[in-house]
């Protein structure tokens, strides 16, 4: 595809739909209206979200296999269809409206025009600023133990509360997988420690009076008070923000957890946008982002025919 930024407004591409996001709810969305023979651009920056886990687990028939791997098989399956265009670049502005069509803007200075728009850009997550955890994301810090504790059960694992109110509740959830120790990051006041150690204590789990300074090794953890705690893997519930902007800035109402609102067809709050995986659940599964993407694909083929109200 030649490069198009110079040419007018009227000249340039134009698509039944963009895609924004190439992962595994973008992709499956786009499967959807490529089968329904509509021309379809994926635009994607190539920074899956689980891009270091060596694999991934808890998605039908791909159980076990690395995440890169499923990647490429669904993009290549994609590209098999003729109406289909990737472009790995980053969107930087979306505007416009189902009225008057979609104008998408790219860093690269590409631009496209769409009739419909998936957001299937995903999220971000944040973790907490201690040493070691981000080298270890994905490996031995891990946010999902239906997607990793089935490997670590029955061993010692470790939890990082992200606060009091959520403490009880992360605990009992991991509880099920193996021995569980909870740590905090020296964001709860000593009173805050000492009543929470007294509820988990009720369900038998210890909580580490000493902060977390730092992770070394494997996942050995280092306490403030100097000591250290050897677990197979630490749970993080880390903060999670939308990687784009693009949803608020072209009208689209989010949820208090920041995820961006959809209705049943995965329709956001503004005609002809639609959202699916991550961006619009908070979920991290492979499993759902498959289906929320072939929800949304079908959605916005059926709005292109004017079936969606």
């Amino acid at each position: 595809m030649s490069n198009p930024s110079a040419r007018s407004s009227e000249e340039l591409p134009i698509f039944d739909a963009v895609v924004i996001g190439g992962s595994y709810a973008g992709m499956s969305a786009a499967l959807q209206l490529a089968r329904a023979c509509r021309s379809v651009l994926v635009i994607d920056q190539g920074q899956p979200r689980n891009r270091r886990a060596a694999k991934a687990h808890g998605c039908l028939g791909w159980d076990g296999v690395a995440p890169a791997q499923i990647l490429e098989v669904g993009r290549q399956q994609l590209l098999a269809y003729d109406r289909v265009q990737w472009l790995t670049d980053e969107v930087i502005e979306a505007t416009g409206s189902v009225e008057r069509g979609f104008a998408i803007h790219c860093a690269s200075d590409w631009r496209y025009q769409a009739r419909r728009l998936i957001l299937a850009h995903g999220v971000v997550d944040q973790l907490p600023s201690i040493p070691g955890l981000a080298e270890r994301w994905g490996e031995t810090v891990l946010h999902c133990p239906y997607c990793h504790g089935y490997e670590i059960c029955g061993t010692q694992i470790g939890v990082l509360i992200a606060s009091k109110a959520e403490a009880l509740a992360q605990v009992k959830a991991l509880s099920q997988w193996g021995a569980v120790t909870a740590f905090h990051a020296g964001t709860l006041s000593k009173d805050d420690v000492r009543r929470l150690s007294g509820e988990l204590e009720g369900i038998g789990v210890t909580l580490e009076e000493s902060a977390l300074a730092g992770v070394t090794g494997n996942a050995i953890l280092n306490l403030a008070d100097g000591s250290v705690r050897d677990v197979e893997a630490l749970f993080v519930h880390p903060e999670t923000c939308l990687a784009s902007d693009l949803a608020t800035r072209l009208g689209c109402e989010t949820e208090d957890a920041g995820c961006i609102t959809t209705d049943s067809a995965k329709q956001t709050t503004v005609a002809g946008v639609f959202a699916c995986g991550d961006a619009a659940r908070f979920a991290g599964n492979i499993a759902l982002a498959v289906g929320e993407g072939a929800l949304a694909g079908v959605a916005a083929h059926r709005s292109l025919l004017g079936l969606l109200p």
